[in-house]
């Protein structure tokens, strides 16, 4: 196990250099100049190349990749351009609470509705449960993620008056609800299938067929033998969705209002904040690539067999 740690450890540092190097050539390729929308549209010229000196945009993008990089390895991910010279990573640490929360929240309404309607679909294949879950992941697919956080803004925020409309105070749980349900029913769909998919397989298994022979009740049958070996492919998932969630939802955050890292990558696109672009993107490819690492050991202790 420690040695498979250890191999892990300089792809990572190639992943995470590779993502660096794309996302800073990008955001300097895009039209647009950061020091004309941050002096406004009526600044004389050199009012925007006295702030293209300031921030060392009139140096080449050679030079600025290699100060970038410099820094990165000072663990300085830059000044933000829009937010008067903050620190990037003061402003990521300072919105990745709430990301982190929201992430929770998406990925326990994925597994608390996704697994049991899978288990409860597989059990009777073909019939009613089975066909409306069918239908139900169907419109869980279908549904875009910021028409249904619209829709419950409108429906339980603003008719019903049941959950705040935008914002982020105590109690934190009113704000997480209708965004954390947005953001699992998606996945709970795929959840769902895959349940499905692999209980059916694991019920018709010898083993399964034996514990019913010994006389073993259902429930542990389903709970106890045949769910085991759905559990590898559910953590495979639930690693990559609870990375992607914690680099921040764009489109959650920003149609609920949370000051999170998405919502602060979404403003910073708006503006050109290309430090805070970049860095927003290192910190979201970084939860990837430890949630990928997480799961590959996670494997390793569901399974004995991929040890070897």
């Amino acid at each position: 196990m420690g040695r498979f740690f250890v191999r892990r450890i300089p792809q990572t540092v190639v992943v995470l250099f590779g993502v660096v190097t794309l996302t800073f050539i990008l955001t300097h390729v895009v039209p647009g100049d950061p020091a004309r929308l941050i002096a406004g549209p009526n600044a004389s010229a050199e009012t925007v190349a006295s702030i293209h000196h300031e921030l060392g945009l009139d140096e080449s993008l050679f030079q600025q990749y290699l100060l970038y990089v410099q820094g990165l390895l000072h663990g300085d991910l830059g000044q933000s351009y829009a937010l008067a010279g903050q620190s990037v990573a003061d402003a990521i640490l300072h919105a990745l609470p709430v990301s982190i929360a929201v992430a929770v929240a998406g990925v326990l309404f994925e597994v608390l509705i996704g697994v049991p309607v899978g288990i409860i679909a597989a059990y009777r294949p073909k019939g009613l449960l089975d066909r409306l879950t069918t239908f139900g992941t169907l419109l869980g697919l279908s549904a875009p993620p910021f028409w249904l956080g619209l829709i419950l803004l409108y429906v339980f925020a603003y008719q019903l008056n049941v959950f705040p409309l935008t914002g982020w105070e105590p109690p934190y749980i009113n704000y997480l609800i209708l965004p954390g349900f947005t953001l699992g029913i998606g996945g709970a769909a795929w959840y769902a299938r895959l349940t499905r998919t692999n209980m059916i397989e694991a019920l018709r298994g010898p083993y399964v067929q034996m514990a019913r022979a010994k006389g073993m009740p259902e429930r542990r049958v389903v709970l106890g033998h045949a769910l085991r070996n759905v559990v590898a492919p559910l953590v495979t998932m639930l690693g990559m969705d609870f990375g992607y969630f914690l680099g921040g939802v764009v489109v959650i955050e920003s149609v609920f209002g949370l000051p999170g890292v998405g919502k602060l990558t979404f403003d910073a696109i708006g503006t050109l904040d290309i430090p805070m672009i970049t860095g927003a993107v290192l910190v979201a490819a970084l939860f990837i690539v430890v949630m990928n690492l997480l799961v590959d050991l996670a494997y390793a202790a569901i399974d004995p067999r991929i040890r070897r």
